[in-house]
């Protein structure tokens, strides 16, 4: 059942507030389940430790690096005392994505799903877009936003499913409503230079108008939101040469890239009930980059 009436009105008290009045337990994922993709390394693995942290079970997803999304997951648990557990999901398939979920995840992670973050992505590496062959740049055009906008979109529609099931059911305890948080960028905001990446930032600005769209639909069983970082140490930056990285840092006013550990607490709001009335916004983390 929509929200929003056929002209355009939403229905009064649709959502409640938290029942606490004290913060810090609302930051609590203690007992819930959260599935982080692109979760082997860098931002994902963060994201997937600060909620392990928080008290959460999480499933991390991989596309390649078997071993080391497995010797990740393996740490989590020892670190943080739950369950955590890699699976190999290729998020430009739907079926891929559908069945790694309701078929494996949802059955070992006690038959439930709270938080889902969508942060497969790859990077453009191949420069101005009229330089090279034009099928080269139409086929590299489209892995980008299959894996970046299409997956997303795939990730969404599964997770979004479970979560309305959940909410109209009412027999998950400590269920209050799922959260579905994106990685977009600043990229999907601004132009970045010198490099140029224009089929990147196209799927960044998608992924970024997807989430708000979907936080408006999904109003009553989830929250919808995107996290947009912006030079962060990762490995999908490594193609960038060291001059190019010194220009970064001179338009950035705090003078630096990011570390994956700054955006844990940027995911960690918006998967808790410390944000329940927060939905539809694009979180930038970015040292002040888009500010001047």
């Amino acid at each position: 059942m929509s929200h929003v009436s056929p002209v355009g009105l939403f229905a009064h008290d649709s959502t409640a507030p938290p029942a606490s009045n004290r913060v810090l337990p609302l930051f609590s994922l203690a007992g819930k389940t959260a599935i982080v993709s692109g979760a082997t390394a860098g931002i994902g693995y963060a994201v997937a430790q600060g909620f392990a942290e928080a008290g959460a079970n999480v499933a991390i997803w991989y596309n390649s690096k078997k071993e080391q999304a497995e010797a990740a997951a393996a740490e989590i648990e020892k670190d943080f005392g739950v369950k955590c557990k890699a699976y190999h999901v290729n998020v430009a398939s739907f079926p891929a994505v559908s069945s790694a979920i309701n078929d494996h995840i949802l059955p070992e992670f006690n038959s439930r799903l709270d938080i889902f973050v969508a942060n497969s992505g790859i990077a453009w590496e191949d420069g101005p877009m009229l330089d090279g062959a034009a099928e080269d740049r139409i086929k590299r055009y489209k892995q980008i936003i299959d894996t970046n906008l299409d997956g997303t979109f795939y990730c969404a529609r599964v997770a979004g499913e479970i979560f309305r099931r959940q909410k109209q059911e009412g027999l998950l305890e400590g269920f209050t409503y799922g959260s579905f948080i994106a990685t977009a960028s600043m990229s999907g905001s601004i132009v970045n230079i010198p490099q140029l990446q224009t089929a990147y930032n196209a799927s960044k600005a998608g992924v970024i108008h997807l989430v708000k769209s979907l936080a408006v639909e999904w109003v009553g069983f989830a929250r919808a939101n995107t996290v947009s970082p912006g030079y962060i140490v990762t490995e999908i930056s490594k193609f960038c040469d060291e001059g190019t990285k010194r220009a970064w840092r001179d338009k950035i006013p705090m003078g630096r890239e990011g570390m994956p550990n700054e955006l844990k607490g940027a995911y960690l709001y918006l998967a808790s009930d410390a944000a329940s009335y927060t939905t539809g916004i694009d979180l930038v983390v970015d040292g002040g980059y888009c500010a001047p």
